[in-house]
């Protein structure tokens, strides 16, 4: 059965404190915290630093049963230059990961801008050595080459053929700005890139990335598009993973409750969200 799960790009984060989490939370604790509001986690984290297998476990002990991750190949994999002689590396990753059991979903590699179609011959041996069978993979290009034919179509057909799913950046909303002034990543010490949004499906899973603008309103036409197309393709049974970030991380949870929020208006059928299911604590009155 097709399946969607909504979350955000981390789970520890400090600003969330007194919105998100309640006032006064632990750090150890954000993990089963964002696990009893989020269904999924796009594991930003992996990118940066390999976790140990006790680091592993204590992941998977602190979130629920229906609870997914979904690892990024860390940076040493993805942006050593060409993937195949990181090839090792990749499945000792995934060997890794493994002990997240059955809330491991899919592993996602994130390749660089300079990684153009002109490394297709060795894009196309990592994607048919990858090991399908133990998990899925997905795949975000970033190279302008890869949107345009015939290198898009090329990409489309090998990502068919071994059934991996395209990460869909959607980077529209933070470029909507016209006065420099405005531009939400002004202070970002990593840029989105701009590229073209193409949300077709090679496999029956697509994993979406959405950088949200800060103020609520420059999301709505966006976000109105994407429940029309979240809705097509749980109906076509693909399997859905929708990740909101944002330049500003705290709106972040905000705008993923709201954008479930309209898929639930629509009609589309979807999985409550967890965190719309807690119950708030009573408001204490104050003294006059």
């Amino acid at each position: 059965m097709a399946d969607f799960r909504i979350g955000c790009a981390v789970w520890a984060y400090r600003e969330w404190l007194g919105d998100f989490y309640p006032k006064g939370s632990r750090a150890s604790d954000f993990l089963r915290l964002y696990g009893d509001r989020m269904t999924c986690v796009e594991g930003n984290t992996t990118f940066y630093s390999i976790p140990t297998s006790e680091t592993v476990q204590r992941w998977a002990e602190n979130t629920p049963d229906a609870f997914r991750f979904c690892p990024k190949l860390p940076r040493t994999v993805t942006h050593s230059g060409e993937l195949m002689p990181q090839r090792s590396a990749a499945v000792d990753f995934l060997t890794l990961m493994q002990g997240l059991g059955p809330k491991l979903g899919p592993i996602f590699a994130q390749l660089p801008p300079r990684y153009s179609p002109r490394l297709f011959a060795d894009l196309s041996k990592f994607v048919a050595s990858w090991p399908h069978q133990q998990c899925p993979l997905s795949l975000e290009v970033r190279h302008l080459d890869w949107f345009k034919s015939p290198h898009l179509e090329r990409l489309d057909e090998l990502l068919t053929r071994w059934s991996v799913g395209r990460v869909l950046l959607d980077t529209r909303p933070i470029y909507t700005w016209s006065n420099p002034a405005e531009d939400p990543q002004l202070r970002s010490e990593r840029k989105k890139p701009r590229v073209p949004l193409l949300p077709a499906a090679t496999a029956p899973l697509v994993l979406v990335r959405y950088i949200s603008h800060p103020d609520l309103d420059r999301n709505r036409d966006f976000l109105k598009g994407w429940v029309q197309q979240v809705g097509d393709w749980l109906a076509q049974g693909i399997s859905v993973y929708f990740f909101v970030h944002c330049p500003h991380e705290a709106k972040s949870p905000a705008i993923a409750r709201y954008f479930q929020e309209q898929l639930e208006k629509a009609g589309v059928d979807v999985p409550p969200l967890p965190w719309s299911l807690i119950q708030s604590p009573p408001q204490q009155l104050g003294l006059f």
